[in-house]
């Protein structure tokens, strides 16, 4: 039960793994900008007692590992990291004073998958993201099956 956190009168341990996605899977997130919303999302993280195990911004999603505590449900803490990252980029990197109603950055829906004693391979797949989808690419064939 190493691994185990405590609140006051519970144990838990309440790891998942989540994949958020900008707009239109727009390849948005680059340099400066994939730099900031990882920090962003960090800092939301701590404002909420949440821990990010792991994350690495690809260019057209976010995949994270984190841990939450049971006190919140994970619907609510993917609603707060997005909602509240998404004014932030707005105000920081889109430069947009006000009006933020009906101004999305990430997409309505998520993924989201609970780890259990595979957490090493979730880790793995998450920190190896970039050269899983390079290898990936030469696959991908938008015509159609390939017959040989």
């Amino acid at each position: 039960m190493k691994d185990w956190q405590s609140l006051a009168h519970t144990k838990w341990e309440c790891k998942y793994h989540i994949v958020i996605v900008p707009k239109y899977r727009m390849k948005i997130l680059y340099g400066k900008v994939k730099k900031r919303v990882g920090q962003m999302l960090g800092e939301l993280c701590r404002y909420k007692g949440i821990e990010l195990l792991e994350g690495h911004a690809m260019p057209d999603h976010i995949p994270m590992g984190i841990s939450v505590p049971p006190k919140y449900s994970i619907a609510m803490t993917i609603g707060y990291l997005k909602g509240k990252s998404a004014i932030r980029i707005h105000r920081e990197i889109l430069k947009v004073t006000k009006g933020f109603r009906n101004k999305n950055f990430w997409t309505r829906g998520y993924c989201v998958s609970t780890v259990g004693l595979n957490e090493e391979q979730i880790r793995d797949y998450i920190k190896n993201q970039a050269d899983i989808d390079k290898g990936q690419q030469g696959l991908l064939n938008l015509d159609g099956p390939k017959i040989n």
